[in-house]
């Protein structure tokens, strides 16, 4: 079905084009509109399989997998760079959490729409919601490394560290959740 869709996107979108430059004045609207029609209903097509795989058991277990792993990395991350601040050189934290961070923060941004699949939207609001700002928060020390303010980094390493654990908490809380534990 996805090729198929693919295909009526790509017919449709020829077939107007051919239709448009036909005559630069006129347009054949009786021909025109089931070439739109065509592109509109590849394009649904499209979405169908995409929305059905996205929520296929497979992806839902990776993606919930990716998302245990490495939040749970950004918290270890966190506590060991929050824990170790005062000998962390200021102008080294943002290499730090380049390093440390990027993957795992990538890889949670990639896997989080299965969130609400998995939990429902409520669930994927507070997880979400305590994720951006811990990220938010982690953006903040990088930016407060490279311009030297000691200080600014050591606050917002406590910063994002708990609202990392919030989210962890908030994942925690959705799982138990819908396995009826709660």
């Amino acid at each position: 079905m996805n090729l198929a869709g693919l295909a009526l996107i790509m017919a449709g979108f020829l077939w107007g084009a051919y239709q448009a430059s036909l005559d630069p004045d006129l347009m054949n609207w009786p021909v025109f509109v089931p070439a739109l029609v065509a592109g509109f209903l590849g394009v649904y097509l499209r979405k169908r399989v995409a929305a059905r795989h996205a929520m296929s058991a497979q992806v839902l277990a990776s993606n919930r997998s990716n998302i245990e792993e490495s939040l749970a990395r950004i918290v270890a991350g966190l506590e060991d760079m929050d824990r170790n601040k005062q000998s962390l050189p200021t102008y080294e934290a943002r290499f730090e959490i380049d390093r440390r961070f990027r993957s795992d923060l990538d890889m949670f941004a990639e896997a989080r729409h299965s969130l609400s699949h998995m939990y429902g939207l409520q669930s994927y609001a507070e997880i979400m919601s305590a994720f951006a700002a811990g990220e938010r928060y982690v953006n903040r020390v990088w930016s407060a490394s490279a311009d030297g303010y000691v200080d600014e980094v050591h606050e917002y390493l406590g910063r994002a560290l708990s609202m990392f654990k919030e989210a962890r908490t908030a994942l925690d809380t959705a799982h138990a959740r819908a396995c009826g534990a709660i």
